[in-house]
C-alpha cells in the first residue's frame, strides 16, 4: 500500500478511535470538514503543521496510539 492511502487509514482509524465525527475531528487539528474528507479519501494529505497534530494526538492516546501508528505507517512507537 502507498504512504497516500496509509495516512488515509491512519486519519480515519484515529478519527473513529477518538469518536469523533470528521467535523468534530477537524475542529480538534484546526482544519475543516472537507479537509478531512479529503485526507481520508486519499485526494489530499495533511501538511506537515497537521501531521504534527496528528502525532500528538496519537502520543495523547498511550499505547492505542503507538499501536496505530505502528501499524499503518511501520513506524517505532511514538
Amino acid at each position: 500500500m502507498n504512504a497516500q492511502a496509509d495516512i488515509s487509514r491512519l486519519v480515519r482509524e484515529l478519527r473513529e478511535q477518538t469518536g469523533l465525527t470528521q467535523e468534530k475531528f477537524a475542529a480538534k487539528l484546526g482544519v475543516t470538514y472537507p479537509t478531512i474528507n479529503r485526507w481520508e479519501n486519499s485526494r489530499a494529505k495533511p501538511s506537515p503543521l497537521a501531521m504534527e497534530k496528528i502525532e500528538a494526538l496519537l502520543r495523547s492516546m498511550g499505547e492505542r496510539g503507538s499501536d496505530l501508528l505502528a501499524e499503518l505507517l511501520g513506524d517505532e512507537p511514538v
